[in-house]
């Protein structure tokens, strides 16, 4: 069985999987092995050091033929940070978190293709009106920052309400059986974070893999803790899911008192110098039950696809049957 969508066709893919642009964890090395792997391979563009994104386009730019992009927060970049960028000539550029609209000319003006992400009905409907290539319907199970909207009931909305424009699903997918879910939602594609992780060429140290490897998805959960506890400029819509710790379980559901109480961020920022908490929250999707072990990154993509051929074969006989 050949998974071939408008995702695939769009890019000339072997597989409908993308990886998701994690800040400062998807590198060029992780997106130049998914690209290679038959999927696209998409750097994180979140990280203020301009010398680093450079660095690492330069090493996917070298690093693959194949198709690859790079994504942005909306609501953190700028129209020069993106400019520079396209010199690379990615084939996409994907924005998610805030309004696209003031970011997209340059994009279009340079012939990429326009990746959006939305984790809401009305960013769907801006999306379409900036005239997105692809769309991605992000559920509240993906790790890291992100909506309230489950990705089962979220994205068959999303691609009715954007047809014919290709979806991807995104939250809480870490295995084939989650593509061939996504894909039976009626989406394109599937983009995943948390899994692409634990592979050999992200830009995680060692600790983090083990936690997700041991952790389970009752240990993760989304709040603003962690952004509030750094001192983080994010908007407080978007929620960030991590892997719980004592100082989150503290102030759980008391993000106001927090943000309110500069004793208790300086607390957390000893604790970290300490070594009593990480230094940085570990992102991690409510699947991480399903990750079990560090893989090289290409390998994976093929992994996942022939998985979800397997799921949807099955799915396939038992609907004959």
């Amino acid at each position: 069985m050949a998974l071939r969508t408008a995702f695939t066709e769009l890019f000339s893919l072997n597989y409908p999987i993308a990886l998701a642009p994690m800040g400062g964890a998807s590198g060029g090395a992780l997106a130049a092995a998914v690209s290679n792997g038959g999927g696209l391979g998409l750097i994180g563009g979140g990280r203020p050091d301009p010398g680093w994104l450079d660095h690492e386009l330069e090493i996917v730019a070298q690093g693959t033929r194949k198709r690859w992009g790079i994504g942005f927060q909306s609501w953190a970049t700028d129209v020069g940070a993106i400019e520079r960028a396209l010199t690379y000539h990615p084939s996409a550029v994907m924005l998610s978190f805030g309004d696209p609209m003031p970011l997209v000319g340059p994009i279009r003006s340079a012939g990429a293709a326009l990746i959006i992400q939305v984790t809401d009905v009305a960013e769907a409907r801006q999306a379409i009106e900036a005239g997105a290539d692809v769309i991605v319907a992000q559920g509240t199970e993906a790790g890291g920052h992100g909506g309230r909207r489950s990705t089962l009931p979220f994205v068959p909305v999303v691609v009715d309400l954007a047809h014919p424009t290709p979806v991807l699903a995104a939250g809480g997918i870490a295995d084939g059986r989650g593509v061939a879910a996504a894909l039976a939602l009626g989406a394109a594609g599937a983009l995943l974070g948390t899994r692409f992780l634990v592979t050999l060429e992200a830009l995680v140290p060692p600790w983090v893999s083990k936690a997700i490897i041991e952790g389970g998805g009752e240990d993760t959960r989304r709040s603003r803790v962690s952004d509030i506890a750094r001192g983080s400029q994010w908007p407080a819509r978007y929620g960030a899911r991590t892997i719980r710790n004592p100082m989150f379980d503290q102030w759980y559901g008391r993000e106001d008192e927090l943000a309110a109480d500069p004793a208790a961020q300086q607390a957390y920022l000893q604790a970290v110098e300490r070594g009593e908490l990480p230094p940085e929250p570990i992102w991690a999707s409510e699947a991480i039950d399903l990750i079990n072990e560090v893989s090289p990154a290409a390998d994976l993509v093929g992994a996942l696809a022939d998985q979800a051929e397997k799921a949807l074969a099955k799915a396939g006989r038992l609907a004959s049957g």
